[in-house]
Protein backbone atom coordinates (compact mmCIF):
# COMPACT_ATOMS: atom_id res chain seq x y z
CA UNK A 1 0.00 0.00 0.00
CA UNK A 2 3.05 2.32 0.46
CA UNK A 3 4.27 1.80 -3.08
CA UNK A 4 5.27 5.16 -4.49
CA UNK A 5 2.66 5.98 -7.12
CA UNK A 6 5.18 7.61 -9.46
CA UNK A 7 7.30 4.44 -9.45
CA UNK A 8 4.15 2.37 -9.96
CA UNK A 9 3.14 4.35 -13.05
CA UNK A 10 6.64 4.24 -14.53
CA UNK A 11 7.06 0.53 -13.91
CA UNK A 12 3.66 -0.22 -15.37
CA UNK A 13 4.41 1.83 -18.49
CA UNK A 14 7.75 0.11 -19.04
CA UNK A 15 6.40 -3.39 -18.48
CA UNK A 16 3.50 -2.81 -20.81
CA UNK A 17 5.62 -1.20 -23.50
CA UNK A 18 8.09 -4.06 -23.50
CA UNK A 19 5.34 -6.63 -23.66
CA UNK A 20 3.08 -5.14 -26.30
CA UNK A 21 2.75 -6.39 -29.89
CA UNK A 22 4.14 -3.88 -32.39
CA UNK A 23 0.76 -3.61 -34.16
CA UNK A 24 -1.30 -2.80 -31.06
CA UNK A 25 -1.03 1.00 -31.02
CA UNK A 26 -2.88 2.18 -34.12
CA UNK A 27 -5.89 -0.08 -34.63
CA UNK A 28 -8.45 1.08 -32.05
CA UNK A 29 -10.44 4.22 -32.80
CA UNK A 30 -10.12 7.06 -30.27
CA UNK A 31 -13.36 8.86 -29.35
CA UNK A 32 -14.87 11.09 -26.66
CA UNK A 33 -18.33 11.48 -25.13
CA UNK A 34 -19.89 13.83 -22.61
CA UNK A 35 -20.63 12.29 -19.20
CA UNK A 36 -22.66 14.96 -17.41
CA UNK A 37 -20.26 17.70 -18.44
CA UNK A 38 -17.07 15.64 -18.12
CA UNK A 39 -15.26 14.72 -21.35
CA UNK A 40 -14.49 10.99 -21.27
CA UNK A 41 -12.09 9.36 -23.71
CA UNK A 42 -12.47 5.80 -24.95
CA UNK A 43 -11.00 3.42 -27.52
CA UNK A 44 -13.26 1.19 -29.58
CA UNK A 45 -12.45 -1.67 -31.94
CA UNK A 46 -14.13 -4.74 -33.44
CA UNK A 47 -17.66 -6.09 -33.72
CA UNK A 48 -19.65 -8.67 -31.79
CA UNK A 49 -20.66 -8.92 -28.15
CA UNK A 50 -19.43 -5.82 -26.32
CA UNK A 51 -16.62 -5.95 -23.78
CA UNK A 52 -15.82 -2.94 -21.57
CA UNK A 53 -12.24 -2.73 -20.25
CA UNK A 54 -11.56 -0.61 -17.14
CA UNK A 55 -7.94 0.32 -16.33
CA UNK A 56 -6.10 0.44 -13.03
CA UNK A 57 -4.71 3.18 -10.78
CA UNK A 58 -2.40 5.70 -12.51
CA UNK A 59 -2.99 3.92 -15.80
CA UNK A 60 -5.17 4.44 -18.88
CA UNK A 61 -6.94 2.57 -21.66
CA UNK A 62 -3.87 2.76 -23.88
CA UNK A 63 -1.40 1.69 -21.21
CA UNK A 64 -3.50 -1.03 -19.58
CA UNK A 65 -5.23 -2.56 -22.59
CA UNK A 66 -3.92 -1.31 -25.93
CA UNK A 67 -0.17 -1.63 -25.46
CA UNK A 68 -0.26 -5.27 -24.24
CA UNK A 69 -2.40 -6.20 -27.28
CA UNK A 70 -5.52 -7.08 -25.25
CA UNK A 71 -7.81 -4.87 -27.34
CA UNK A 72 -6.55 -6.38 -30.60
CA UNK A 73 -6.88 -9.92 -29.29
CA UNK A 74 -10.45 -9.51 -28.05
CA UNK A 75 -11.57 -7.44 -31.04
CA UNK A 76 -11.25 -10.46 -33.33
CA UNK A 77 -14.79 -11.45 -32.32
CA UNK A 78 -15.98 -8.78 -29.87
CA UNK A 79 -16.72 -5.09 -29.84
CA UNK A 80 -14.09 -3.84 -27.39
CA UNK A 81 -14.51 -0.54 -25.54
CA UNK A 82 -11.73 0.69 -23.24
CA UNK A 83 -12.35 3.97 -21.44
CA UNK A 84 -10.17 6.40 -19.53
CA UNK A 85 -11.89 6.99 -16.21
CA UNK A 86 -12.18 10.70 -15.35
CA UNK A 87 -8.91 11.77 -13.77
CA UNK A 88 -6.82 9.51 -16.00
CA UNK A 89 -5.50 9.23 -19.53
CA UNK A 90 -7.10 11.57 -22.06
CA UNK A 91 -10.31 12.13 -20.08
CA UNK A 92 -11.01 15.32 -18.14
CA UNK A 93 -9.49 15.62 -14.68
CA UNK A 94 -12.10 17.45 -12.60
CA UNK A 95 -11.24 19.03 -9.26
CA UNK A 96 -14.60 18.03 -7.83
CA UNK A 97 -14.31 14.81 -5.74
CA UNK A 98 -17.86 13.92 -6.81
CA UNK A 99 -16.50 13.11 -10.29
CA UNK A 100 -14.60 10.09 -8.93
CA UNK A 101 -15.27 6.83 -7.11
CA UNK A 102 -18.95 5.97 -7.26
CA UNK A 103 -19.35 8.31 -10.25
CA UNK A 104 -16.99 6.12 -12.30
CA UNK A 105 -19.65 3.41 -12.22
CA UNK A 106 -22.23 5.84 -13.56
CA UNK A 107 -19.73 6.90 -16.25
CA UNK A 108 -19.45 3.32 -17.53
CA UNK A 109 -23.26 3.07 -17.66
CA UNK A 110 -23.42 6.42 -19.47
CA UNK A 111 -20.89 5.10 -21.99
CA UNK A 112 -23.02 2.00 -22.60
CA UNK A 113 -26.04 4.25 -23.10
CA UNK A 114 -24.06 6.51 -25.45
CA UNK A 115 -23.17 3.48 -27.59
CA UNK A 116 -26.70 2.01 -27.35
CA UNK A 117 -25.36 -1.12 -25.65
CA UNK A 118 -27.86 -2.96 -23.45
CA UNK A 119 -25.42 -5.46 -21.89
CA UNK A 120 -21.66 -5.98 -21.95
CA UNK A 121 -18.94 -8.12 -20.48
CA UNK A 122 -17.21 -6.00 -17.82
CA UNK A 123 -13.46 -6.43 -17.28
CA UNK A 124 -11.41 -4.42 -14.79
CA UNK A 125 -7.80 -4.52 -13.65
CA UNK A 126 -6.67 -3.53 -10.13
CA UNK A 127 -8.64 -0.36 -9.30
CA UNK A 128 -10.67 -1.06 -12.43
CA UNK A 129 -11.55 -4.46 -10.97
CA UNK A 130 -13.06 -2.71 -7.94
CA UNK A 131 -15.06 -0.45 -10.26
CA UNK A 132 -16.17 -3.53 -12.21
CA UNK A 133 -17.28 -5.45 -9.12
CA UNK A 134 -19.33 -2.57 -7.74
CA UNK A 135 -20.90 -2.01 -11.16
CA UNK A 136 -21.83 -5.70 -11.34
CA UNK A 137 -23.42 -5.48 -7.88
CA UNK A 138 -25.36 -2.30 -8.63
CA UNK A 139 -26.27 -2.80 -12.31
CA UNK A 140 -26.52 -6.56 -12.97
CA UNK A 141 -29.07 -5.91 -15.72
CA UNK A 142 -26.29 -4.31 -17.83
CA UNK A 143 -23.72 -7.10 -17.39
CA UNK A 144 -23.16 -10.38 -19.28
CA UNK A 145 -20.12 -11.50 -17.28
CA UNK A 146 -17.41 -10.04 -15.10
CA UNK A 147 -13.64 -10.44 -14.91
CA UNK A 148 -11.57 -9.04 -12.05
CA UNK A 149 -7.88 -8.82 -12.90
CA UNK A 150 -5.41 -8.28 -10.06
CA UNK A 151 -8.34 -7.42 -7.81
CA UNK A 152 -10.94 -8.90 -5.52
CA UNK A 153 -13.17 -7.60 -2.75
CA UNK A 154 -12.72 -4.25 -1.02
CA UNK A 155 -14.86 -4.88 2.05
CA UNK A 156 -17.06 -2.17 3.53
CA UNK A 157 -15.72 -0.93 6.91
CA UNK A 158 -12.42 -2.78 6.47
CA UNK A 159 -8.96 -1.45 7.33
CA UNK A 160 -8.15 -1.38 3.62
CA UNK A 161 -11.13 0.88 2.92
CA UNK A 162 -9.97 3.25 5.66
CA UNK A 163 -6.44 3.29 4.21
CA UNK A 164 -7.78 4.42 0.85
CA UNK A 165 -9.60 7.36 2.48
CA UNK A 166 -6.20 8.78 3.53
CA UNK A 167 -4.54 8.71 0.10
CA UNK A 168 -3.26 12.05 -1.20
CA UNK A 169 -4.93 12.24 -4.61
CA UNK A 170 -8.67 12.65 -4.99
CA UNK A 171 -8.79 9.72 -7.42
CA UNK A 172 -7.03 7.33 -5.06
CA UNK A 173 -9.08 8.48 -2.05
CA UNK A 174 -12.29 7.84 -3.94
CA UNK A 175 -11.42 4.14 -4.26
CA UNK A 176 -12.83 3.82 -0.76
CA UNK A 177 -16.27 4.43 -2.30
CA UNK A 178 -15.97 1.17 -4.25
CA UNK A 179 -16.30 -1.03 -1.16
CA UNK A 180 -19.08 -3.63 -0.90
CA UNK A 181 -20.73 -5.37 2.02
CA UNK A 182 -20.70 -9.16 2.29
CA UNK A 183 -24.44 -9.18 1.55
CA UNK A 184 -23.90 -7.23 -1.66
CA UNK A 185 -21.19 -9.67 -2.71
CA UNK A 186 -23.36 -12.70 -1.92
CA UNK A 187 -26.27 -11.27 -3.91
CA UNK A 188 -24.37 -11.17 -7.24
CA UNK A 189 -25.73 -13.69 -9.76
CA UNK A 190 -23.60 -12.65 -12.73
CA UNK A 191 -20.79 -15.10 -13.63
CA UNK A 192 -17.47 -13.69 -12.40
CA UNK A 193 -13.89 -14.93 -12.59
CA UNK A 194 -10.67 -13.61 -11.07
CA UNK A 195 -7.30 -13.52 -12.87
CA UNK A 196 -4.42 -12.75 -10.52
CA UNK A 197 -0.66 -13.12 -10.67
CA UNK A 198 0.73 -15.95 -8.55
CA UNK A 199 3.17 -13.41 -7.03
CA UNK A 200 0.68 -10.57 -6.66
CA UNK A 201 0.27 -9.22 -3.09
CA UNK A 202 -3.28 -8.24 -4.03
CA UNK A 203 -4.09 -11.95 -3.86
CA UNK A 204 -3.84 -11.94 -0.07
CA UNK A 205 -5.28 -8.47 0.43
CA UNK A 206 -8.32 -8.70 -1.83
CA UNK A 207 -8.72 -12.10 -3.51
CA UNK A 208 -8.55 -14.34 -0.44
CA UNK A 209 -11.24 -12.32 1.39
CA UNK A 210 -13.41 -12.62 -1.72
CA UNK A 211 -12.90 -16.39 -1.85
CA UNK A 212 -14.10 -16.67 1.74
CA UNK A 213 -17.50 -15.35 0.62
CA UNK A 214 -17.67 -16.45 -3.04
CA UNK A 215 -15.96 -19.83 -3.19
CA UNK A 216 -18.07 -20.53 -6.30
CA UNK A 217 -16.14 -17.95 -8.35
CA UNK A 218 -13.23 -19.25 -10.34
CA UNK A 219 -9.79 -17.89 -9.42
CA UNK A 220 -7.01 -18.45 -11.96
CA UNK A 221 -3.42 -17.66 -11.07
CA UNK A 222 -1.25 -16.26 -13.86
CA UNK A 223 2.12 -17.97 -13.70
CA UNK A 224 5.21 -15.90 -13.00
CA UNK A 225 3.19 -12.71 -12.63
CA UNK A 226 3.17 -9.95 -10.05
CA UNK A 227 0.79 -7.02 -9.99
CA UNK A 228 2.64 -4.91 -12.55
CA UNK A 229 3.23 -7.44 -15.30
CA UNK A 230 0.18 -9.71 -15.03
CA UNK A 231 -1.71 -8.07 -17.88
CA UNK A 232 1.17 -8.46 -20.33
CA UNK A 233 1.25 -12.23 -19.86
CA UNK A 234 -0.11 -14.31 -22.72
CA UNK A 235 -1.90 -16.52 -20.20
CA UNK A 236 -3.87 -13.51 -18.94
CA UNK A 237 -5.21 -12.69 -22.40
CA UNK A 238 -5.80 -16.37 -23.25
CA UNK A 239 -7.80 -16.93 -20.05
CA UNK A 240 -9.82 -13.77 -20.67
CA UNK A 241 -10.65 -14.89 -24.21
CA UNK A 242 -11.75 -18.33 -22.96
CA UNK A 243 -13.96 -16.79 -20.28
CA UNK A 244 -15.69 -14.47 -22.75
CA UNK A 245 -16.33 -17.39 -25.12
CA UNK A 246 -17.77 -19.48 -22.26
CA UNK A 247 -20.19 -16.73 -21.29
CA UNK A 248 -21.60 -15.63 -24.61
CA UNK A 249 -25.26 -14.68 -24.59
CA UNK A 250 -27.36 -17.63 -25.68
Amino acid sequence: MRLNRQIFATAMALSLWLGRPATSIAAAESQFFDAKGVKVHYLIEGTGEPVVLIHGLDSSARMNWQMPGTIDALAKDHQVIALDLPGYGESDKPADPAAYGEQWIDDVILLLDHLNIRKAHIVGYSMGGMVALKLIAEHPERVISGTLGGAGWLREDSILQKIWTHMRSVGARSISELALTADQLKAIRIPVEILVGDRDPMKKLYVEPLESVRSDWRVIEIEGAGHLNCIVKKQFIDELEKWLDMNRLK
